[in-house]
């Protein structure tokens, strides 16, 4: 028969439903009705009527059906309503005899065991820490713990009863207070006997100033035979650091209940996250504000829930996230006491990742859990900024932002954890009012390195270097004050290691550098003054380094270098009397070198060369008497090296060049004057060389040259009495070179020399003034620039002992001329010019190159000489 459950709540909600649904049908049969039963006539003939007619008869026909579909929902609605109110009745009236019957059965087992026969066991009081009640020894459900009061543990759950019923959930520890530990959580009960779930363990509690989180409760054991383990609580968040204390540490997570004969059970909590660092202090006049406290590392996750004979192992609780470092203190003002702005302080760092759970032990019959998955390293703090200087003085440089927090090895398989951001750098104090230099950005954080892995887990990837801080801008006076440069970006971080297992891990990437700080713009100058200069550009930052391969059976493969930063833009040249050239743009960052393949019998592939970053556009030329150049742009960085194999391993191919900054627009002309000349194009990086290759492997090819910047374009001349021409537009740039290809060693194959860029096309010419009289001429166009040269080959070496070198043959020795004894069959024009060198044994004397092009006709094919003999061979 059919199972039957009613109460006089769920009958009153049912009746509630009914009465809004059949509120909706009947304002939607309100709106509707003028509309449908009043239909229009399409024309006048009969026809039309006809069909209107038909229309608003089915309407009124509807119509009138749904006022007796409503009075029979009204009636409906009524009975549901009626029946609740007799549930509740009823149940009122049943409560006074039953309880004094359920009461007498439970007195003998109350006063023995504390507990009743029948029946669920209380809730323990909040703020105290009480521990819930267990449930009745046959049925019931046990009671839930309640929170701790300050510093205090959580109350413990009630056990269910013995036959059937769930354990309690444990409370939460109370919250840690100034320098006092926080409380534990409390552990879930236990579940019924034969059939119930454990209950979840309660969360730690919060640390205070400085103080680590509690740990989480433990998870309830299930049922004998039926019944998952409870959760393990989570662990409790570290408390936020002081001026010289760093951030708490997370609470560590709580274990995952057993399970008894069947079921899952229970998962590890998760770790806490750790508390952030506080915020450096603010220096006096001129001072260098304080560095942040660094953030607290995040608590290991719960270990999982054993299970000794069938279902599931619990899994680990993931690890806590570290915490963010504290931002660097600003730096003193030096305005009105005649000092220079001071510096910011420095982001603190970032905490560790936390450790991830192990994955809960069982039998052998029993499904393996799965470790925890170690947590994320927290950001590095951002920088302070830089005061503001005294009349004549500079501002202050911004702060460097916090290193990102390390990642932590994986446990049992897990995969290691990620490192954190670096921190942003501070940005620089604006230049003092009569034109004094604007300061320099701070650098961005290093992105923290990422964990290893353990047993065939990935290693962490590493954090992301930080962003630098802008540069402040030079102020207007009677001196040049040229806009501050920007900073540069900070370091990605390395790249994990692979750990030592039998498949071979795979070693994390490296982080990207930081993208350049954008210079500030020159300052306007005074009256009779000049113009400051636009400020470079800064530098992009260099990538970080892919991680080394694990050592392993068949070696893990190196993780690939990071990508260079990109430039920072030049700054725009002020002018008033005089136009100022723009800044020019900051060089792109380099990409990162690729990491190396593993130690193995399999051999480890090296890690492809990061890619470089590219050029910053240069800045804009200033408007004024005399008209400025636009800022040239700055060069692209050089790929990253590709990283080396073993054992048979292909070595990683070399980082593309980044491509070359744009040059930017020279300034509008003024009535007198030509427009300026546009910037010149930046030059291609070169591609980075390609990775040695041993034990038979092939080496990887050079990257490919990058491409030059575009020039720029000169501008507009203003009109005036005679129009004067605009500026010439900028040389493209020289595109970057290949990369050198890789050498092999022990008979390996060399890899191929990287491809040249491809040349920055010249900028477009400025358009000439319009005149009152004449307009002025159009500026000449920029000259492409010079295409990049394709990279040299790699060598191969062959390692001999004496005796194999006397007996190599001639024909191995001579690698690379074939070709001449083969143009007996060309009938077109042929030219032979790629040989120019030939490579031999060490044991065989030098042979001459073959260095001018030999042409061959096709009639005169036939009839071509033999080439001479140290053009075939090499001695015997």
């Amino acid at each position: 028969m059919s199972y039957v459950l009613v109460t006089p709540e769920m009958v009153a909600t049912a009746a509630a439903d009914a009465a809004a649904i059949g509120s909706t049908v009947s304002a939607a049969n309100a709106a509707a009705a003028i509309p449908t039963t009043a239909i229009a006539t399409a024309a006048a003939d009969d026809v039309s009527a006809a069909i209107a007619a038909l229309f608003n008869a089915h309407a009124e026909q509807y119509h009138a059906l749904s006022v007796r579909v409503a009075e029979f929902h009204e009636s409906f609605t009524r009975a549901l309503t009626a029946g609740s109110t007799a549930y509740a009745t009823a149940e009122a009236a049943n409560a006074g005899p039953l309880q004094p019957l359920l009461d007498l059965i439970n007195a003998p087992t109350q006063a023995l065991l504390a507990r009743p026969l029948i029946g669920d066991g209380t809730n323990g009081a909040p703020g105290t820490g009480q521990a819930g009640g267990n449930g009745g020894l046959l049925v019931g459900n046990g009671g839930a713990g309640r929170s701790g009061a300050s510093g205090q543990r959580g109350g413990a759950g009630g056990a269910g009863g013995l036959l059937l019923g769930n354990g309690g959930a444990g409370g939460a520890g109370g919250v840690g207070a100034l320098g006092q530990a926080s409380g534990t959580g409390g552990n879930g009960g236990a579940g019924g006997l034969l059939f119930g779930k454990g209950g979840a363990g309660g969360a730690g509690g919060v640390g205070g100033l400085g103080q680590a989180g509690g740990t989480g409760g433990n998870g309830g054991a299930g049922g004998l035979l039926f019944g998952n383990g409870g959760a393990g609580g989570v662990g409790g968040a570290g408390g936020v650091g002081g001026v010289d204390s760093a951030g708490g540490t997370g609470g560590t997570g709580g274990t995952g209940g057993a399970n008894g004969l069947f079921g899952a059970a229970g998962s590890g909590g998760s770790g806490g996250a750790g508390g952030d660092g506080a915020p450096g202090d603010t220096a006096g006049a001129g001072g260098t504000g304080g560095t942040g406290s660094a953030g607290g590392a995040g608590g290991t996750g719960g270990a999982g829930g054993a299970n000794q004979f069938f279902g599931h192992a619990g899994d680990g609780g993931h690890g806590g996230t570290g915490g963010t470092g504290g931002t660097g203190g600003a730096g003193g003002s030096g305005v009105g006491s005649g000092l220079a702005g001071g510096a910011g302080g420095d982001g603190g760092a970032g905490g560790a990742a936390g450790r991830g759970g192990a994955a809960g032990a069982g039998g052998p019959l029993v499904t393996p859990g799965h470790a925890g998955n170690t947590g994320t390293g927290g950001t590095g703090g951002t920088g302070g900024t830089g005061g503001n200087g005294d009349l004549h003085t500079n501002g202050g440089n911004g702060g460097t932002g916090g290193s990102g927090g390390a990642g932590i090895a994986g446990v049992g398989g897990g995969n290691g954890g990620t490192g954190g951001d670096g921190g942003k750098g501070g940005t620089g104090a604006n230049g003092a009012p009569l034109g004094a230099s604007g300061g320099t950005g701070g650098d961005g954080g290093k992105g923290g390195g990422g964990g290893n892995a353990t047993d065939g887990g990935h290693g962490g990837n590493g954090g992301t270097g930080g962003t630098a801080g802008d540069g402040g801008n030079g102020q207007s006076g009677d001196l040049n004050a040229n806009g501050g440069g920007g900073g540069r970006g900070g370091t990605g971080g390395a790249g994990g290691i692979g750990g030592t297992t039998t498949g071979g891990g795979d070693a994390g990437a490296g982080g990207g550098g930081g993208a350049g700080g954008t210079g500030g713009s020159g300052g306007e100058g005074g009256a009779g003054g000049f113009g400051g200069d636009g400020g470079a550009g800064g530098t992009g930052g260099k990538a970080g380094a892919g991680g080394d391969g694990g050592n392993a059976t068949d070696g893990g493969n190196a993780g690939a270098g990071g990508d260079g930063g990109t430039g920072g833009a030049g700054g725009t040249g002020g002018g008033i009397v005089t136009g100022i050239n723009g800044g020019a743009g900051g060089a792109g960052g380099d990409g990162g070198d690729s990491g190396n393949g593993g130690n193995a019998t399999g051999g480890g592939n090296g890690g492809n060369g990061g890619t470089a970053g590219t050029g910053g556009a240069g800045g804009l030329g200033g408007g004024g008497f005399r008209v400025g150049h636009g800022g040239g742009g700055g060069n692209g960085g050089n790929g990253g090296v590709g990283g080396t194999a073993t054992a048979g391993g292909d070595a990683g191919s070399g980082g593309t060049g980044g491509v070359g900054g744009d040059g930017s627009v020279g300034g509008d002309a003024s009535d007198a004057v030509a427009g300026g000349d546009g910037g010149t194009g930046g030059r291609g990086g070169s591609g980075g060389a390609g990775g040695i290759a041993t034990g038979g492997g092939s080496a990887g090819h050079g990257g490919v040259g990058g491409g030059g910047g575009n020039g720029g374009h000169g501008t507009d001349g203003t009109a005036g009495v005679a129009g004067h021409g605009g500026g010439a537009g900028g040389a493209g740039g020289d595109a970057g070179d290949g990369g050198k290809g890789g050498d092999a060693l022990d008979g390996g194959t060399a890899g191929a020399g990287g491809a040249g860029g491809k040349a920055g096309n010249g900028g477009g010419a400025g358009s000439g003034g319009k005149g009152t009289f004449d307009g002025g001429a159009g500026g000449a166009g920029g000259d492409g620039g010079k295409a990049g040269n394709g990279g040299a080959g790699g060598s191969t070496a062959t390692v001999r002992s004496p005796t194999a070198a006397t007996a190599a043959t001639a024909a191995t020795a001579v690698t690379a001329v074939t070709a001449v004894t083969a143009v007996t069959a060309v009938t077109a024009v042929t030219a032979v010019t790629a040989v120019t060198a030939v490579t031999v044994h060490p044991s065989v004397p030098a042979v001459r190159a073959v260095s001018a092009p030999l042409v061959v006709r096709g009639a005169e094919a036939a009839r071509c000489p033999a080439a001479p003999a140290e053009r075939q061979r090499g001695p015997a």
